[in-house]
């Protein structure tokens, strides 16, 4: 499918049936796998050949959605994991240890901030969090001789940052690292981090790719460029024997293309066991199949509420980073310009007690722990999402406590834009 647009892998990526083969990509929901002599069996214990025996660790129906989405991000290998949380754990710990060191961006999802500030820190990896709008010198500061990735979020949720890829992408290969970034707010429609110097991307497919608030899942993409053998000694699990599957090293035998991949499969994978159902797999590529015309519509939708929003007397602050006036509108011309996402973040005068009363009276817009749906939601991070967060965390990730994030859906934009102006009649200047 390499030499096919965007909206065409979207629908055909991923899976080609042949000749009497179902169209739809079957659902092979079985445990396990029947092999004629031990000896076969064998073979794929020793990742000597190609096959599956036991899908925590492979299915068929998630590799082939797998294969669509590397497609679709430009990579080389990809892999489907049980949530969001699991590809960033993932990703981030199949190339740390105990002792190692992350410089990650402070305006993530609080979620992936906890992961890696507290879950991560308690198996003795620590990290550096840094502005996303910090100079070429002061992401250099926050390097260390044991620093082992660099981590941000495409547009960030919910504060809406955008980040300079190029920029990030930089600082981590000046030393020696690479840069992973998780791409889901945007999606690979609109925007493609590998393009422009990512190595590792990573999506919570429970958002865009899914789209119907019907299938939690994650997804991990190698963009295959990044030389772990260059840098052995920051990367013994990749460039040295594993023993725990026979001696072999990883780098090797499966190059810069594979290897990342078949090491998260072989070793995560196994001992976690965060893999994705073949069912959700199954609806998942459902969603992907009209991925590329649905975010028209939720950018369509995002910027039109945005645009309402800023002309509204009591908002206080409107993020959206397709508003001109927007402290990210030129970055995000660089990296989205076909436009980021639908969702938008914004602060009412009076702050949380006002944002609480003003989403009381939303008739369309439910509350939700959710975003990026085909249906419009809303809720008050501070309060639900990054509620483990302090107030000074909370500022530094660009979170106020009294922002509401709404996650504009598939509905008219007239609808949306009435059930906001209804439910602003009872907040006060």
């Amino acid at each position: 499918m390499s030499d096919y647009r965007l909206n065409t892998k979207c629908v055909q990526g991923g899976y080609h049936p042949g000749n009497g083969e179902p169209r739809q990509i079957p659902i092979i929901q079985s445990t396990t796998f029947k092999y004629d002599t031990s000896e076969d069996m064998g073979k794929l214990f020793d990742l000597e050949a190609e096959g599956y025996f036991y899908t925590r660790l492979q299915n068929p129906t998630n590799d082939r959605v797998a294969a669509k989405i590397a497609e679709l991000e430009g990579g080389t290998a990809g892999m489907l994991t049980s949530s969001g949380q699991a590809a960033n754990f993932f990703a981030l710990f199949n190339i740390c240890e105990c002792g190692s060191h992350i410089v990650a961006s402070s305006s993530i999802y609080g979620g992936t901030f906890n992961l890696i500030s507290v879950t991560m820190a308690k198996m003795g990896i620590d990290v550096t969090f840094v502005s996303p709008d910090a100079s070429m010198e002061e992401l250099n500061a926050a390097f260390r001789e044991n620093t082992r990735a660099m981590f941000g979020e495409t547009i960030a949720n919910p504060a809406l940052t955008v980040l300079d890829i190029e920029k990030f992408a930089a600082a981590a290969h000046a030393h020696g690292v690479p840069l992973i970034v998780d791409n889901t707010f945007p999606t690979p429609v609109n925007c493609r981090p590998i393009e422009w110097g990512a190595d590792i991307v990573t999506h919570s497919t429970t958002k865009y790719m899914d789209g119907h608030g019907a299938a939690v899942g994650g997804a991990i993409v190698d963009s295959g460029k990044f030389d772990w053998m260059a840098h052995a000694d920051k990367y013994p699990g990749l460039c040295k024997p594993d023993d725990s599957y026979h001696g072999i090293t990883y780098a090797e035998k499966f190059g810069k293309e594979g290897a990342f991949i078949t090491k998260c499969t072989a070793q995560l994978m196994r001992d976690f066991g965060c893999i994705q159902s073949p069912q959700h797999a199954f609806i998942l590529n459902l969603g992907l199949e009209s991925l590329h015309v649905r975010m028209q519509r939720h950018v369509e939708n995002g910027q039109a509420v945005a645009e309402y929003l800023s002309r509204c007397p009591k908002v206080a602050a409107v993020n959206y980073p397709g508003l001109p006036g927007d402290a990210y509108y030129e970055i995000a011309q660089k990296y989205l310009p076909n436009g980021g996402c639908g969702v938008v973040s914004f602060e009412l005068k009076g702050g949380r007690p006002t944002a609480e009363a003003f989403m009381k009276e939303l008739k369309l817009a439910a509350i939700e722990t959710h975003v990026a749906d085909a249906r419009t939601c809303c809720l008050n991070p501070a309060t639900s999402t990054h509620r483990q967060m302090s107030d000074a965390q909370l500022a530094a990730a660009g979170v106020p406590a009294g922002l509401i994030r709404i996650s504009c859906g598939l509905e008219d934009k007239e609808d949306l834009i009435e059930d906001l102006e209804q439910a602003m009649r009872v907040v006060s200047d």
